[in-house]
């Protein structure tokens, strides 16, 4: 005799409000390849790290719930998931906001490429900055560290029990502000070599006024720009590790903890 499958309603509910939190934190998140994957592969992986998480979902008495009641909630996990998922993104925004400072200045601003992502032109550091954040992403093991932050959050904020307030507003600008430090200091060796670069050419001109050096200043700007870059990129890990742990505070204290 074959067995039959049953669920009940306290577990679909629990596993709806699951889903809700993990689909609105995965909104922000900035995993690699995942904003330009079709919507049935986004939804698998959705329902991938929610049954993933079956473990701490929460216990529900369906005889006491109503539709309103899980629409009301649903909403709560979905606003908790969506500030996990930004205080999460801003760590790569870092790496962005440098090659977008970077990009004016050394001159690649003048050509764009194609964005996987978003499928429309940007600059050619800017892309590259994505493209090495999605690789940090994996090696320093921020991956795993999202899958860790979801199973924290269902077992010290409960589904259903959240409310965000101003204060976890508060804890995301605090973050957002860092982005701008981290992302300067990422890009201040860099311009402040550029700009070098531009005073000497500037007294080589004023000396001799005959020096077209127009010409030279743009590959030489750019060449400049990718020897420091290479330089200085054994520094990134480090300081995406340091401003990271700065985002898992800040997701951690947005559970009130």
């Amino acid at each position: 005799m074959p067995d039959s499958l049953t669920l009940s309603a306290g577990t679909l509910y629990a596993f709806l409000l699951v889903l809700a939190r993990v689909g609105g934190a995965l909104v922000f998140v900035p995993l690699p390849g995942v904003k330009g994957a079709p919507e049935p592969a986004r939804v698998v992986l959705a329902l991938g790290f929610t049954l993933a998480l079956m473990g701490r979902w929460p216990a529900i008495d369906a005889a006491n719930f109503t539709p309103v009641r899980l629409l009301a909630w649903a909403a709560s996990e979905a606003a908790l998931g969506m500030a996990i998922g930004v205080s999460v993104a801003i760590v790569l925004e870092a790496l962005t906001l440098a090659a977008q400072v970077l990009g004016l200045q050394a001159g690649y601003a003048y050509a764009s490429t194609i964005d996987p992502n978003t499928e429309a032109d940007s600059g050619i550091l800017l892309v590259l900055a994505q493209l090495v954040g999605s690789l940090l992403f994996f090696a320093l093991g921020l991956d795993r560290e999202v899958l860790r932050l979801f199973a924290q959050s269902l077992e010290r904020v409960p589904a259903g029990v959240y409310v965000l307030g101003p204060s976890s507003a508060q804890w995301i600008i605090k973050l957002g502000s860092g982005l701008f430090s981290v992302g300067v200091r990422l890009a201040l060796p860099v311009v402040a070599l550029l700009v070098m670069v531009d005073v000497a050419l500037a007294l080589l001109g004023r000396l001799n006024q005959q020096l077209q050096l127009l010409s030279v200043a743009f590959p030489a700007k750019m060449l400049t720009a990718l020897l420091v870059l290479s330089w200085v990129a054994v520094l990134f890990p480090r300081i995406l590790l340091e401003f990271s742990a700065h985002a898992w505070t800040t997701a951690r204290m947005l559970m009130g903890k």
